[in-house]
């Protein structure tokens, strides 16, 4: 399983920022993704989750309406869509999925939301 994060970067409050996850190595369509965020010296904590369809996504409370996630099942890419960007969303964001009782994890890619 190799899952790798991309689109990262410094940004302005109230601007934007895509991220995207290419997924390999497993059957990518019949897994639900998601993506996660850890701040400095905080827990890893969950951001959205996207079923294998894509027609149900979930958001952790403080992202709905502002992040939207969704997947390209032909393609095996997940993405975040991330608009009205706070300084609080400045983390490390991760792309995961689980296969049985094992969560993989990609690299990671950071996201730093300064004036």
């Amino acid at each position: 399983v190799q899952l790798v994060e991309s689109g990262g970067g410094l940004v302005q409050p109230g601007g934007s920022l895509r991220l995207s996850c290419a997924a390999s190595g497993f059957t990518f369509s019949r897994y639900v993704m998601a993506w996660y965020r850890q701040a400095p010296g905080k827990e890893r904590d969950l951001v959205a989750t996207i079923n294998t369809s894509g027609a149900m996504p979930n958001y952790a409370d403080s992202m709905k309406g502002r992040f939207t996630i969704s997947r390209e099942n032909a393609k095996n890419m997940v993405y975040l869509q991330m608009n009205s960007l706070k300084p609080e969303d400045t983390a490390v964001y991760y792309c995961s999925t689980s296969l049985g009782l094992r969560r993989y994890w990609g690299q990671g890619t950071q996201v730093t939301v300064v004036s």
